[in-house]
């Protein structure tokens, strides 16, 4: 066998258990959204006011967003008028493309890197959302992929907290520098970066103190972190990521606002997203944010946090369904 036979069959393999850890991750939401479409379909048949009304209940229930839904059925009236769309079978593939160019947006879902040496990204979000779990995840990855990263414990504030992210640094085998609790995260941020530098660290991911959005003296810690990283590697932080658990549903949106005018956020972390039956709550924050979602977490294992991609989160919510109906209509034209 070839070498590039080999590589496109490693490649083949890989994409495909990727696209498998989306298909399970989503099942809640499969189940309890796309199940339901499904059932509209058979059981309605013809598009109709009626069936609007339904297919929006349905897109609600699942926390797509009322604003998000409301212009979603808009643009469906459309194309089901202008392709002289009767019967309800017929919308499966036009709900899934419409459903992917919401999630695509104008915004690029890549991870930005420094153009230099050292990359830096700052996490910021409330306590229980699975933050430092997420920098955990993230620092496996990129260690898996050849990168030596360190890790900062810039959240000296909660009880415990500098002891779990050293738990996940052992499971990754990555280094983390710290301070005392109680310290000023600022300090550990700055001692952290002079660390990376000098060691020849490729990746620096700083935690921080999950913090109510609504605590002026807190967010002003933020900022003096924000401030110090970027005195130290003026184009840093390379990204600012906010940490979201999905199955909090419109409140991860309301935290999402919050701390979007507050702390330049660059993208979003969506943890939890196996466990939650409200996966549209991915296409309300990427609509009403502009911000995109960069990474979700589609289980416990430390590599199961991936990579977001608005086709696999779509095809895998219709699981079949959608992929066939795309296929019929590719072998018909």
């Amino acid at each position: 066998m070839s070498f590039f036979k080999k590589l496109k069959e490693s490649i083949s393999k890989q994409t495909e258990a990727v696209t498998n850890k989306f298909k399970d991750g989503l099942s809640k939401t499969r189940d309890a959204f796309i199940e339901k479409v499904e059932d509209l379909i058979i059981r309605r048949k013809k598009i109709d006011e009626e069936f609007y009304e339904e297919l929006e209940e349905i897109l609600i229930g699942a926390d797509v967003g009322v604003t998000t839904v409301m212009d979603l059925i808009d643009d469906l009236r459309a194309e089901v008028r202008k392709r002289k769309i009767e019967d309800a079978a017929e919308l499966r593939p036009v709900l899934s493309e419409k459903l992917v160019n919401l999630l695509r947006g104008d915004q690029d879902s890549s991870v930005r890197m420094s153009d230099n040496d050292l990359t830096i990204f700052l996490f910021v979000g409330v306590n229980g959302v699975g933050k430092t779990t997420s920098i955990g995840k993230l620092a496996h990855r990129y260690k898996q992929q050849g990168k030596k990263v360190m890790l900062a414990a810039g959240d000296t504030f909660r009880a415990g907290a500098i002891e779990q992210l050293e738990v996940w640094g052992e499971r990754a085998g990555v280094e983390v520098i710290k301070q005392q609790a109680g310290s000023d995260p600022a300090a550990v941020m700055f001692d952290a970066i002079k660390a990376a530098k000098n060691r020849g660290v490729d990746i620096l991911l700083c935690d921080t103190a999950g913090r109510l959005q609504n605590k002026v003296n807190l967010m002003e810690e933020l900022n003096k972190i924000y401030r110090v990283i970027q005195r130290e590697v003026p184009d840093a932080p390379h990204e600012v990521l906010l940490v979201l658990d999905a199955t909090t549903g419109q409140n991860a949106l309301n935290q999402a606002k919050l701390f979007g005018d507050k702390t330049g956020l660059t993208g979003l972390i969506l943890t939890k997203l196996d466990g939650t039956a409200k996966g549209g709550i991915v296409i309300a924050i990427r609509q009403e944010m502009n911000i995109p979602v960069k990474f979700v977490g589609l289980g416990e294992k430390i590599d199961d946090l991936e990579p977001f991609n608005s086709e696999q989160f779509v095809h895998a919510l219709f699981a079949g369904l959608v992929t066939e109906e795309i296929a019929e209509g590719q072998e018909q034209s």
